[in-house]
């Protein structure tokens, strides 16, 4: 299957406090038409960040290296009314919804500007595509709704709105930056059934930014884990739950509780997450890492194939089977 977005060797510096810090180190991936990819790891690991220049999205003063193609185009040479393209093809749904629209005008404002200025349609035609829009996400009386202020919605209405705003200039691709997070339990699950319920009807693609691996295992055909500006795991989504390749995979996937037996105690990752600037010599998890030996600390490993997936870990074949092995107590 021929990818529509492909990132390759994907690095970013931000200037802070008069200084260029990376946050992405070696980001590498690939989404086909159709397909969700989830994107996995800690606060910091720099999830939003890759959304961000895939979205052309980066703050002002960042660098960027390395290749983002969507359909065969060059996203960084895009300029102009090319690049006003591509961000109608290539849609973001944001963590947030209440940072993302202004207060003091109404949904209709927002959802209708957005398709004019994206799709160049008059306002009594951008007003009725809007209303359909919101009945696709499963919000009635549209007309009445595009007449309210974002204070007078609930988060998970405010989300369903951004939705359906996204669904207006119909991309291809979807990058989902946690958009369930603000959200209760019910309402995250109603939210992720009609995203997926669209990109499936749509055929678009999803990039799919979580911290929880089980989610993007439910959702994603692939799950991409990120640690410390890299991409240190991408397998397809069943195999990687059930059996990861990267001790950092393994160490999430053990983290989380289970409704199908009992521990005296869930294993923690010992250490803090680090951000690609602060990042050791070496492999970044190695001072995490129960695996680690001297070469794991003295290079740093490159992302290779294994087992129908890639892992940048210097000990993945070894280790392969060993990772998820842990102490159950089923008293």
């Amino acid at each position: 299957m021929s990818a529509l977005l492909e990132v390759e060797h994907l690095a970013a510096r931000l200037p802070v406090e008069g200084e260029l810090r990376t946050v992405l180190h070696d980001v590498s991936l690939s989404i086909a038409a159709g397909e969700a990819v989830g994107l996995v790891g800690e606060s910091g690991s720099g999830k939003s960040m890759t959304a961000r220049a895939v979205a052309r999205l980066l703050p002002s003063g960042a660098q960027a290296d390395g290749a983002i193609r969507f359909d065969g185009k060059d996203v960084a040479a895009l300029k102009g009314g090319g690049l006003r393209d591509y961000r109608g093809e290539v849609a973001m749904v944001f963590q947030d919804p209440r940072a993302h629209v202004n207060p003091v005008r109404t949904i209709g404002d927002f959802m209708v500007e957005a398709l004019r200025a994206l799709r160049g349609v008059d306002r009594g035609t951008a007003r009725k595509r809007a209303v359909a829009a919101l009945a696709d996400v499963g919000i009635p009386e549209g007309e009445r709704r595009l007449g309210q202020y974002p204070h007078e919605l609930s988060g998970g209405l405010l989300q369903r709105v951004m939705i359906a705003t996204m669904l207006l200039t119909e991309p291809r691709l979807v990058l989902a930056d946690e958009p369930t997070t603000a959200l209760d339990v019910t309402t995250q699950a109603e939210v992720m059934a009609i995203l997926d319920e669209l990109r499936r009807e749509r055929g678009m693609a999803l990039l799919f930014i979580t911290h929880d691996l089980e989610l993007a295992g439910a959702v994603c055909d692939r799950t991409s884990v990120m640690y410390a500006g890299s991409i240190v795991e991408t397998r397809e989504s069943a195999k990687l739950h059930d059996d990861p390749l990267h001790p950092y995979t393994a160490s999430l996937a053990t983290a989380r509780p289970t409704i199908d037996a009992s521990v005296r105690r869930l294993a923690a990752i010992p250490g803090r997450p680090v951000s690609a600037f602060e990042a050791p010599e070496g492999c970044a998890f190695a001072p995490r890492c129960a695996y680690a030996q001297d070469r794991c600390r003295a290079t740093r490993p490159p992302i290779e194939a294994l087992d129908g997936g890639l892992v940048r870990c210097a000990r993945a074949e070894e280790l392969r089977g060993r990772l998820t092995e842990k102490v159950v107590n089923h008293g």
